[in-house]
């Protein structure tokens, strides 16, 4: 068993994702707005449910499985849909909703692939920012925290399939 030490506590995550869910709200606002907030799963899960309970506008969720990773431990930019949205989003704005934005690859491509579906509008919040690790350039509209090129884990993100349960994020160490 690896040891994790605490990045953000748990009191830290709450206070973040009450606040973005305030900025959205305060952006998806209005009569023309029709926001759909979609989940990348698996690691967005625990951030998204927590989020979505901070947005006090109307909204429709779903969710996408995507892999860009194969076999290795670096994503290529390759991907593949795994489970594609149930929604038809022409007339939906979109938020995507990730876990973590490191080296852009896998959200960049996502992105390609919903703007050619022609939604009215699409923006991106993940709770997590690692830049030290960005290869191809991704914006996001909505960060939670910057973290340092470390392996994180805990409140959704894994190293195989374990410590999403942590009730914050940590730094894995060997």
């Amino acid at each position: 068993m690896k040891d994790v030490k605490v990045y953000l506590s748990e009191k830290e995550i709450k206070e973040k994702v009450a606040e973005l869910g305030r900025k959205i709200s305060e952006d998806y606002r209005g009569s023309d707005k029709n926001l759909l907030v979609i989940a990348v799963l698996k690691g967005s899960v625990i951030f998204l449910s927590d989020l979505i309970r901070n947005i006090d506008v109307d909204l429709a969720i779903d969710f996408m499985v995507i892999s860009s990773y194969g076999r290795s431990t670096v994503s290529k930019g390759n991907v593949k849909i795994i489970k594609d949205l149930d929604i038809n989003i022409h007339s939906y704005d979109l938020l995507i909703v990730e876990d973590i934005l490191d080296s852009g690859y896998t959200l960049s491509k996502l992105i390609e692939i919903l703007k050619v579906r022609n939604p009215k509008s699409l923006k991106i919040c993940a709770l997590l920012d690692k830049p030290d690790r960005r290869v191809v350039n991704v914006d996001l509209d909505y960060c939670g925290f910057t973290v340092p090129d470390e392996f994180i884990v805990g409140y959704g993100l894994d190293y195989d399939e374990k410590y999403r349960n942590l009730p914050y994020i940590g730094i894995l160490e060997p």
